[in-house]
């Protein structure tokens, strides 16, 4: 049998140009067929309509309400995903139940614990910010989480506020500036950051229902800055509202901060999101800005019973008033359309990277971020740094050596891949040998909701931490707060400035018998401190996260010079703060009411106006290194209110060690038609320098910055005049001044 090779290869040449052909033509086909929502390559807002175009009215409404507890519904017909979300601003939580608060028990959700923000805002750096927001945002989307609930931004305005630890400070400014890498880190790997919580939510006493009474100019001047720099510089994907009233409406559904000020003002495009049961009302929901209700109580695994999903204020509710004409098709066109918005942004983004977890690279991210916003608050006759070898015996006392402290604080609990403990990470530096560990207290179980005390005997577990003290070298004490509910905990706010269990007396007993002792804090909030000037050396930690041991032993052995600052103050009482001075109508108000009585004069402003000295000032922050700020200059000497001023001075480390310095420039209008403070921060500046080195910094300052909110014309106003420009490396010790004049 002959084969005729030739004309077989033109038939299998023939028989494929014609099945590309045909599929080319019903790739075509297809292509034209498919509805412009799914390609990819099309602008957003474009898809966002076409999308809108195709639904029904049902599915509109079943985009605005959850489904289950951590989640909300797509549109399956047309293939548009469900949206998920994840606590929290530290670590991707661990999966819950379809409708319960606990865990799923699965094995694959151990995350990379991060430091708390209060720890991230210390370390003055924005580029750490974008590395945070950029490594958090790889877990969250590895875990293919649609909205990470994070962000916070809530103002510092008093040390017993139980979630402040998830907050950037008491400081609108630095706030501002630490917010917006941190989002774009976050949004950068497909993922929407989640803003909250938005606005005055800063306390947890009667969070639910806590009627906020606030004057305009401290609204605009101290309160609302963080949010509008997160939205118009960070570009913020969705907005979460918060539990507590403002003039008399629930801020997840207020006309005010929603429609005319968030929506209006700012243009913000994104979703708003209700705080988990924070709606109350269908009509004030659908009118007032709310977008997504999640969280409202329910049982939820039924369309029949108690409170089903489908009975949410935003589900059958809203259906029905669009039905009965009640509500105008446009709300909820409004509504629906920045939900597909933000899943476009997302989940159907051609551009979302892949993400990973728990990599060595969020390791050491951790670490750095850590190390960096460790605070050196005392250090006579330079207790630290202790370098390796240098003491036989160091003790380690104090519970918090040893204690978790990602589990727990409420919502933001972590379900860590690991967690070294500061007891670990100073064996592992200064040697199993060398270091002799005693309990000294015991706080109970960690709880939330309720406060559960230790079953350990107080005295016994003194007496202990008493003999290893005085058997050692060196002590250091490492103590501080907890997650525990009345400690740094959601649900509930402290109710002392003091340190709990005991450990203010455990402080004095140690000293009595060696007097070589340190003490290091850490918490998310000030404490008071009795024992001040008994202690050579205090260190404020934070809640340091995964990689908490390597860095605390880092900073405390030398291996890292510390270079954190303060992002609030600490005051000596509780009666010093802003906020407590004017008694409980202004915290924790009345169970009904609150004012705000101190206005705008929260935190330092507070402190210089008034002329009370705290014990540690705002941007307080020592080094194993010294620095010499040079003399502070500007281009010129008369500015309009349109210019921008640039201005320019030395930075020196004077010093023996490599170490960073961070540069405040505060501002001062020294004569105003309205009352101002001594001070207000607008610009810093994180140096870091080589012993001997020596750089030259430039700010530059926005002269409309310099404004304030005049409540007579209901803008900003910039009075002409003189303005001071004060240098220094905290609010407490400024080492120059520079007189400007605005035209």
């Amino acid at each position: 049998m002959k084969i005729n090779i030739q004309k077989n290869k033109q038939l299998v040449k023939s028989v494929f140009v014609t099945i590309v052909g045909i599929g080319a033509s019903l790739v075509a086909a297809a292509q034209q067929k498919q509805p412009a929502y799914l390609d990819v390559r099309k602008p957003v807002e474009e898809r966002v309509e076409n999308a809108l175009s195709l639904m029904t009215t049902e599915e509109k409404v079943s985009l605005c309400y959850a489904q289950s507890k951590f989640s909300s519904k797509g549109v399956a017909r047309l293939g548009i995903p469900e949206v998920w979300m994840d606590d929290g601003p530290h670590g991707i939580r661990e999966e819950a139940l379809w409708d319960e608060w606990s865990g799923a028990n699965w094995t694959s959700d151990s995350c990379t614990a991060f430091p708390a923000l209060t720890c991230l805002a210390a370390s003055f750096n924005p580029q750490l910010s974008l590395l945070y927001g950029k490594s958090i945002g790889e877990e969250a989307r590895y875990r293919n989480k649609t909205v990470l609930l994070g962000p916070g931004v809530n103002i510092y305005r008093t040390p017993l506020n139980g979630r402040n630890f998830e907050y950037m400070g008491e400081d609108p400014y630095l706030s501002s500036r630490m917010v917006v890498p941190y989002i774009q880190g976050v949004q950068s790997e497909g993922v929407a950051a989640c803003v909250k919580h938005f606005a005055l939510n800063n306390q947890e006493e009667w969070r639910g229902h806590i009627n906020v009474n606030v004057s305009d100019r401290a609204l605009y001047e101290i309160y609302l800055p963080a949010f509008k720099a997160a939205v118009q510089e960070g570009k913020a994907w969705s907005i979460m509202g918060s539990y507590n009233q403002f003039r008399g409406e629930h801020c997840c559904h207020n006309d005010l901060l929603l429609n005319q000020i968030l929506k209006g003002d700012w243009k913000f495009d994104g979703v708003v999101i209700s705080d988990w049961g924070g709606v109350h009302n269908t009509d004030q929901a659908v009118r007032n800005g709310l977008d997504l209700e999640m969280g409202t109580y329910t049982n939820g695994l039924t369309t029949k019973g108690n409170f089903p999903y489908s009975e949410y204020y935003l589900a059958n509710p809203f259906l029905k008033g669009i039905k009965d004409g009640k509500y105008d098709l446009a709300l909820l066109n409004d509504k629906a359309r920045r939900i597909l918005r933000l899943i476009f942004r997302t989940t159907m983004s051609v551009d979302r990277p892949f993400g990973r977890f728990v990599s060595p690279e969020h390791s050491e991210a951790a670490r750095k971020i850590a190390q960096e916003g460790i605070v050196l608050l005392k250090n006579e006759k330079q207790f630290f740094p202790v370098p390796v070898g240098q003491f036989k015996k160091i003790a380690v006392i104090g519970e918090n050596a040893s204690r978790s402290l990602v589990i727990g604080g409420g919502s933001s609990s972590l379900k860590a891949a690991y967690e070294q403990s500061p007891l670990e990470g100073l064996i592992a530096k200064y040697g199993k040998d060398h270091i002799i560990y005693s309990l000294g207290y015991a706080s109970g179980p960690s709880l939330y909701g309720r406060e559960e005390p230790s079953k350990l005997n107080a005295d016994s577990l003194m007496a202990a931490a008493i003999e290893t003290a005085r058997n050692a070298d060196i002590v250091f004490f490492i103590g501080g707060l907890n997650k525990n509910h009345f400690q740094d905990c959601e649900g509930g706010d402290r109710q002392s400035l003091s340190l709990p269990f005991g450990q203010d007396k455990l402080i004095d007993a140690l000293l009595k018998v060696n007097k070589n002792t340190a003490v290091v804090l850490l918490s998310g909030n000030a404490v008071s401190m009795p024992w001040i000037n008994k202690v050579p050396a205090i260190m404020q930690g934070w809640y340091l996260g995964s990689e908490a041991g390597n860095a605390l032993a880092d900073v405390i052995s030398g291996d890292v010079n510390p270079s954190g600052k303060l992002p609030f103050s600490f005051p000596k009482k509780l009666e010093d703060n802003a906020a407590h001075s004017y008694g409980k109508i202004s915290y924790p108000g009345d169970s009904v009411n609150q004012y705000y009585k101190e206005d705008i004069l929260v935190g330092y402003r507070w402190f210089d106006t008034k002329k009370i000295t705290p014990q540690y000032a705002f941007g307080h922050g020592l080094s194993y290194t010294s620095f010499d700020l040079g003399t502070l200059t500007a281009d010129k000497s008369v500015y309009s209110k349109e210019d921008v001023i640039k201005v320019k001075f030395t930075l020196k480390n004077t010093g023996s060690r490599s170490g960073a310095e961070v540069a405040q420039l505060y501002v001062q209008d020294p004569v105003c038609t309205v009352s101002r403070p001594v001070k207000e921060l607008k610009a810093f500046e994180k140096v870091f320098l080589q012993p001997g080195e020596t750089k030259t910094v430039e700010m530059n300052l926005k002269v409309a910055d310099f404004a304030f909110y005049d409540e007579h014309k209901k803008d900003w106003n910039i009075e002409a005049g003189d303005f001071i420009l004060q240098l220094g490396n905290s609010s407490d010790h400024i080492s120059q001044k520079l007189k400007i004049t605005i035209r």
